[in-house]
């Protein structure tokens, strides 16, 4: 058995190898969104602004070819769905994932129950010309229970307790006096987290960024696991969950 509430600063694919059939009861992730991919003339080349926030994460390639980028997510999806009970696994579309992310909801169409609409509350303003403002994140709920239709095994609320769209705004959180953009809201984490599991349960997030999941899956007495392939990161979790 993998050791528990620990960050494994590695690929998250490493550390599911050494994980057991259904030994997670619960994963809740929001992967790299491939911003660094953009499309010019028709093409998808890599995005090459200095200024651009993907360039900071020198730890992995955020510019991903879109068919390179589906290969990478469906190969951990399959492995996410042999060691959990139940994945929670958002994303936004955006030039760099669009391909990849619908043919993954094609593939997998018989393991999403359902797909949760993330209201961000204020639409991020369009790149350019002819593209619709930003205001929402999904997030699919999937099991490797061979049930079909949209019953969800693993749930945790009662009948009609429960939309799939939740409405949490997106801010800027300061965290170890850094500001970060692209962090899970908290209130968000903390609905998924007690709705699709329970106290003691196993939580994973495979692409712990910030630790958000972690810190929260710790306040809601469940037990965690995360992996970081940043070493910066990886500290900055261990600080955050320290203080709980």
């Amino acid at each position: 058995m993998i050791e528990l509430n620990r960050i494994f600063n590695e690929d998250c694919r490493e550390t599911m190898s050494r994980m057991g059939d259904d030994s997670i009861d619960l994963v809740l992730t929001s992967p790299p969104y491939n911003m660094m991919t953009q499309v010019k003339y028709n093409k998808y080349i890599r995005r090459v602004s200095p200024k651009h926030r993907s360039n900071k994460y020198l730890d992995f390639n955020d510019g991903l070819k879109p068919d390179e980028f589906y290969r990478t997510h469906s190969e951990i999806l399959k492995e996410l769905l042999r060691v959990s009970k139940c994945v929670l696994y958002n994303f936004q579309i955006v030039s760099g994932s669009k391909e990849a992310f619908f043919k993954i909801i094609g593939e997998f169409n018989t393991y999403i129950k359902d797909i949760i609409i993330w209201d961000k509350c204020r639409s991020l303003p369009a790149s350019r010309e002819k593209i619709l403002n930003a205001g929402y994140e999904m997030i699919l709920v999937m099991e490797n229970d061979q049930h079909l239709g949209r019953t969800i095994q693993n749930a945790q609320f009662a009948r009609c307790e429960l939309d799939n769209i939740l409405r949490i705004e997106r801010k800027k959180v300061v965290i170890d006096g850094e500001k970060h953009n692209a962090v899970y809201p908290e209130e968000l984490c903390r609905i998924l987290i007690d709705a699709f599991s329970k106290e003691n349960d196993i939580v994973y997030d495979p692409f712990s960024g910030t630790g958000t999941t972690l810190k929260i899956a710790k306040e809601r007495n469940r037990n965690f696991i995360g992996s970081e392939v940043s070493s910066e990161y990886c500290k900055l979790i261990e600080k955050r969950i320290s203080l709980i």
